[in-house]
């Protein structure tokens, strides 16, 4: 059916710029990986005091592409950092910040997400949001976080459209609550192992007995591989894969942004293994990290007593830390939430026409389900 109206779209019959599906998130058609349990939005934002903004760029026949903000607590960032760490793991991509990071274990503004050559600008916009806000008026470095995909097969990549205004607005109306998935932010112009890609998010809850703590994780998806689902060989079932052995049916490069928020009183050490966990999912999902896949995680710490002052009034800090014997179900929780992050990613995204008549179709759900339901990868539906 998507193909069709997509058809009838070039033929100028059709005056949408986007083909809209009946779409739903992962657990809407009973896809639930993992068995730990979900937040209450099943989001990154369910880890209290998160907020995420998209701002959405579709424009003419050419502009697919937008930025999304991930920020961590409501405060001045800069002046209260939280703990931090990156992970990387295949390195071809530009992680704006990630060294300073790595090097000082702390995050000093929100989290931008956007395309590749705009990530540059974006991470300028990050500066001037820092530097504008109340009590930073002395501030004379920061450190702009900004990660990125490619969205060029789509969307005019080259003529930068997102703007500084585009990242403030962004920023301005970041929100907690349910996260706006699929087609958004930085997932709009980006493509995920053969299909329409985007933002996906997630969460899980651990038990009372192992600390009742929320780990969150958003995405953005636009990497190749061949898709699975709950262990089902989606991609090879629809014949949607890359064999090696003829014509490439469709590009296996691209990357994937891992967003990691935990409120667990986690060390930047023992935030960088989770933010290496969150790999695991890759490779569940049928990722083999391709040599043009740049795959970058960050995950950072809300917990109150983590915080880092600007300007410590103690030479020694105490600080509240995770034992490393604790960090297992934490370890279990980023790799189930990032698994579904990146269904919802696929689940939520619509089909979409860019530049020069470029369609990429979103993942086409009754043949999915069928496929599923063949191998007993999902809950009956009743």
């Amino acid at each position: 059916m998507s193909r069709y109206l997509i058809l009838l779209y070039l033929a100028g019959l059709l005056p949408s710029l986007i083909v809209a599906q009946e779409r739903g998130r992962a657990r809407d058609f009973g896809i639930e990986p993992g068995v730990l349990s979900t937040g209450q939005w099943n989001a990154i934002t369910d880890v209290q005091g998160v907020k995420v903004g998209h701002l959405s760029l579709i424009r003419g026949d050419a502009v697919r592409t937008g930025v999304t903000v991930i920020l961590p607590h409501e405060g001045n960032l800069f002046m209260e950092k939280v703990p931090a760490a990156v992970s990387v793991g295949n390195g071809f991509g530009k992680a704006i910040g990630f060294t300073q990071v790595q090097e000082l274990g702390n995050l000093e503004t929100p989290i931008a997400l956007t395309n590749t050559l705009n990530v540059f600008s974006v991470a300028g916009a990050l500066v001037e949001y820092m530097l504008a806000l109340p009590g930073n008026e002395q501030v004379r470095s920061v450190n702009p976080v900004a990660g990125e995909t490619n969205d060029g097969w789509l969307n005019d990549i080259r003529g930068r459209h997102v703007q500084q205004g585009d990242v403030l607005e962004a920023l301005a109306t970041a929100s907690s609550g349910p996260v706006a998935e699929g087609n958004v932010g930085a997932g709009t112009g980006t493509m995920c192992l053969g299909y329409k890609g985007g933002i996906g998010s997630s969460s899980r809850i651990l038990p009372e007995s192992r600390g009742g703590y929320t780990v969150g994780v958003l995405v953005q998806t636009n990497f190749g591989g061949s898709l699975r689902i709950n262990g089902a060989p989606v991609g090879e079932a629809l014949s949607q894969y890359n064999d090696w052995a003829g014509p490439e049916p469709y590009s296996v490069d691209g990357s994937c942004m891992i967003v990691v928020a935990t409120d667990a009183p986690l060390s930047s050490r023992n935030l960088e293994r989770l933010a290496r966990r969150s790999f695991l999912a890759l490779g569940r999902v049928g990722s083999y990290m391709s040599n043009g896949s740049g795959d970058y995680a960050i995950a950072f710490s809300t917990h109150p007593e983590c915080r880092i002052p600007h300007r410590g009034e103690e030479a020694v800090r105490t600080v509240r830390e995770l034992e490393n014997d604790q960090m297992s179900p934490l370890f279990q929780a980023v790799v189930e939430a990032t698994e579904e992050a990146i269904y919802n990613s696929l689940f939520m995204a619509e089909d979409m026409v860019g530049q020069q008549g470029r369609m990429e179709g979103a993942l086409p759900l009754p043949e999915t389900l069928e496929i599923l339901d063949r191998y007993g990868a999902r809950k009956p539906q009743f």
